[in-house]
């Protein structure tokens, strides 16, 4: 299995980024934000990758970032959502926006999405919060840390730090990252912010 891979831009394509790496080049379906963030042709890069291995095609899936690419992993598990729509859906929303989605409840914003209907986006919600499995007692065991680690209680901090759980980060390093913010922020502001200070922090 190919977990990532690092060289030069030979070309872009409309949901794709080819990139030579050892004298081959590689055929990486992304999104549009990878893509946007992509340098110029010519330029290095470094994709986090999933390969999917079908009976008549081997398929190579690209991100710029780990969290983008658990976002992907999270969604194709999901009955019913293939990686053409894991893709789609991670081209019109974020990784901060997705969590919040799935955390919230709010499957209406997925049906936004060209190709994805109510019983998809529905599915969406209730699988990936049953993977989480996460009870109201969760969110706030352990929120206190050692130190000015604490993290401001509120219900937007609660459900910016389920949102951060469900996109993978550990409870730690996510209550850590929202105790430096400002509680009363909304939650979309919360998990942007976490995000970047996680990122900023060199977490990957």
């Amino acid at each position: 299995m190919i977990y990532s891979i690092r060289g030069k831009i030979i070309a872009k394509e409309g949901d794709a980024l080819i990139v030579e790496c050892g004298g081959i080049g590689y055929r990486c379906r992304t999104t549009l934000g990878t893509i946007s963030q992509a340098g110029e042709t010519g330029s290095e890069i470094m994709l986090y990758t999933h390969m999917l291995v079908k009976e008549n095609a081997v398929e190579l899936y690209g991100f710029s970032s780990f969290q983008e690419l658990e976002c992907f992993l999270l969604l194709i598990s999901v009955s019913g959502v293939g990686p053409k729509a894991g893709i789609s859906i991670l081209s019109h929303m974020d990784t901060g926006q997705f969590a919040f989605c799935v955390a919230s409840g709010d499957s209406k914003a997925f049906t936004k999405i060209k190709g994805v209907g109510a019983k998809t986006a529905q599915r969406i919600v209730l699988e990936l919060k049953d993977k989480v499995a996460l009870a109201d007692g969760d969110l706030s065991e352990g929120i206190s840390q050692s130190g000015s680690t604490s993290a401001p209680q509120g219900s937007a901090v609660s459900e910016a730090l389920e949102a951060l759980l469900v996109l993978g980060y550990q409870q730690s390093e996510a209550t850590k990252a929202l105790s430096g913010l400002d509680s009363s922020l909304g939650v979309q502001e919360l998990i942007k912010g976490a995000l970047r200070a996680m990122s900023s922090s060199g977490r990957r």
